[in-house]
């Protein structure tokens, strides 16, 4: 059994030492709109109530949002 995309973002979450604000505004970086509510809902265990499932388009957008966030912004092409 591999890991969820819940698991993949706590981890990275904790080897960078990000918080809600920095995991908010990376995603920011991409148009991609998320409140520390729904954040919060990500990072619960499974059988919690509110537990909200990471999807595919989120990670996705998160990721190419700290793409961004550590190497700055791609270069206009020539």
């Amino acid at each position: 059994m591999g890991l969820s995309n819940n698991d993949i973002l706590k981890k990275i979450r904790v080897a960078l030492k990000l918080r809600d604000d920095d995991i908010i505004k990376i995603c920011a970086l991409v148009d991609f709109k998320i409140t520390k509510s729904e954040l919060g809902a990500l990072y619960r265990s499974e059988d919690h109530p509110k537990y909200m499932e990471c999807g595919d388009q989120f990670l996705r957008n998160f990721l190419n949002g700290l793409i961004i966030h550590l190497r700055g912004p791609m270069p206009p092409k020539k």
